[in-house]
This record gives structure tokens, sequence and C-alpha cells, in this order.
């Protein structure tokens, strides 16, 4: 006789770190939540009275190979809050605020303390986004991924005024690029960095060039910019948002700009911070797989009327953003 447990799927386990982790949860939980976790789905009252005519924006994403730099340091309670802002940030360039999040991690063999620390970070990223975390999914799955090792993934609802909708439709001729900085890779390149830097140094190596370790410099927190761009949405039109990941500036950004027009960016306009530099120059790497696979130090770009360019320059420094101009669109 052979039971699930003895299989490599301790169910027992499971529930325990669910109910050890509901008061993370709880704690993101507002007065539109309308359940305890652990049921077959999770409640969410949809009644926006400050609301003409709402409109539910969603997203899923994961947070790719960076999870392998987790693993490397075992330090795990920062992937949570990368894969919350970036999903945060991909329905922020539509206009839309975070409602409610929901998680998935999956792994061969449930770690007690990895699974608790993701979650710390989870649970944080939504207090600060005033995202509610209102359910997931974790699954234990023997064999499936090598063991110490796991993945996650996250499903953001959002909302947006159906008439405040930005999808790029306003962009037009003379428009200005303004940039948010990154602080990093965020969560895209790490294939491409890792098979570069992995290969001349060792994870936990002092880089004087970055004055961090890498494992430091490689964990940065992918930024939210839910709070700045929120602040300039209440003052201003902004005509469009890309937010940078993989497909790196042009990828992202074309996405929102009507394909009669061009976008033209000043390669010159900003420092790259060090990390990009050490990873062209330790692998060779061309500049168009630069530019195609890295954010280079732009995590988010507005494209605003170029009459409103500088008030909106001086908002965000009001804000203690570093914005700066990173092109036009043309013709």
């Amino acid at each position: 006789m052979k039971t699930y447990k003895e299989a490599g799927v301790d169910v027992e386990l499971a529930d325990k770190l669910v109910d050890k982790i509901k008061h993370l949860a709880k704690k993101t939980f507002n007065q539109r939540v309308l359940a305890d976790i652990g049921l077959f789905g999770a409640f969410y009252d949809i009644k926006f009275e400050e609301y003409k005519h709402p409109v539910i924006v969603s997203s899923v994403d994961g947070v790719g190979t960076k999870l392998k730099i987790a693993f490397l340091v075992n330090k795990h309670d920062t992937i949570g809050q990368d894969l919350v802002n970036h999903c945060v940030n991909d329905i922020l360039v539509c206009g839309a605020k975070p409602l409610f999040f929901l998680d998935y991690f999956a792994t061969g063999k449930l770690n007690p303390d990895t699974f608790e620390q993701v979650m710390l970070g989870i649970a944080k990223a939504c207090e600060e986004n005033n995202c509610a975390l209102i359910g997931g999914e974790t699954a234990e799955m023997p064999g499936f991924y090598q063991e110490g090792e796991y993945d996650i993934a996250g499903t953001i609802i959002g909302i947006v005024e159906r008439e405040k909708i930005i999808k790029g439709d306003k962009v037009k001729s003379g428009d200005i690029l303004i940039a948010l900085p990154s602080n990093g890779l965020h969560t895209n390149g790490y294939s491409l960095a890792r098979a570069v830097l992995l290969e001349k140094f060792k994870i936990d190596d002092f880089i004087p060039e970055l004055n961090l370790t890498l494992a430091e410099e490689l964990l940065k927190i992918h930024r939210s910019y839910l709070k700045p761009v929120s602040k300039l949405l209440e003052k201003f039109e902004i005509h469009a948002m890309s937010h940078i990941t993989g497909g790196g500036i042009i990828g992202n950004t074309k996405r929102v700009v009507p394909q009669n027009l061009q976008i033209k960016i000043d390669w010159s306009a900003w420092e790259r911070p060090e990390i990009f530099k050490l990873i062209q120059k330790l692998g060779d790497v061309p500049e168009e797989d630069m530019r195609r696979t890295f954010n280079l130090g732009v995590g988010l770009i507005l494209i605003v009327d170029k009459n409103d360019a500088d008030k909106i320059l001086t908002e965000l420094k009001i804000l203690n953003e570093k914005p700066f101009v990173i092109g036009e669109i043309s013709n």
C-alpha cells in the first residue's frame, strides 16, 4: 500500500502552510473582500458607485529566470514583490488601479520556510499597492521540479473608468516620451545576464563597479510606479504609457503607438546603470541585443503632449522621481 504522502505530496503540510499565511493575506483585505481565503473561489464586491462605467482590467505574469538567482542564494522574500509590482505596472499603463491579486506557487516538494518567504513578499507588495490578496493555488508536484526549485505566477485584477482607459489612440506626432528610471534588470533579461555574469563571477562576489554583491544587484526589487503615476493621472492627460519589460524600450512602446507613427529614441539621453554596461562589456553583447533584451535603466515611459511635458516633469520631481526625456513621436 502506498499513500499520497509517500508518493511525495503532503496535503496536511500544504494545508498548515496556507493556514499560516492567512494572516498575511488578511492584512491586505478591505471592505470589498467578502470571504476568507480557503473557499473554492474568492469574493470581491464590485458595486463601484464612484465610477460611471467601470471596466475591469486583468493581467497575468511571472518573474522568469530571476528565480534562478533566488535559488542560488536561498533568498526568497523579494521575488513575491517582483511578481506583484510587475503585474501592477502592466495594468497601470492602461490607466487602471489594482483591486485584487491571486498567486500560483508550484514546487516539487514544499519547503515551509521558502514558501513563507515568497508569500511574505507577495503580501507586502499587495499591501503597498493597496491591492487585496484574496486567493491563490499551492501545487506540490513531485518529480516535476528540481529539488529546491519552484515557480510562481500572479493574476491581477484592476479597474478603470471607461472614458479614462489609456490605449494609445490619442498618441500623435510631436508627443514627448518621458522615462521613469528602473533600478536594474527588474524581471527581464535574466537568461542572458546569468549566461554572461555567472561565467565570470560567483553569485556572492562583490563587484566594485556595482558597489554591491552580484546577488544584491540581481535581486533588486522590480519597481512599482503606481503611486507617482496615479498622482499624474489626477492632473494630466497621458496619451499612452509603456511598461519596459521583455522586448525592451522599442518593443514595448510600439504596442501603444499607432502604426503610422514612428518612435524616435535618443539613446544618449541618459546614463545606463552600471549593470547593463557590465553585461555588454563582459559578454560582448551586440547593442541590438541589449536594446531588445533589457530595459537599460528605463522602467516606464509616459507619452505626453509636448505642451504638458515640462509641467509633468516638474510634477514628477516633486514626487521624488528622477524623470528624463527619452525621445518623441514623429510621422
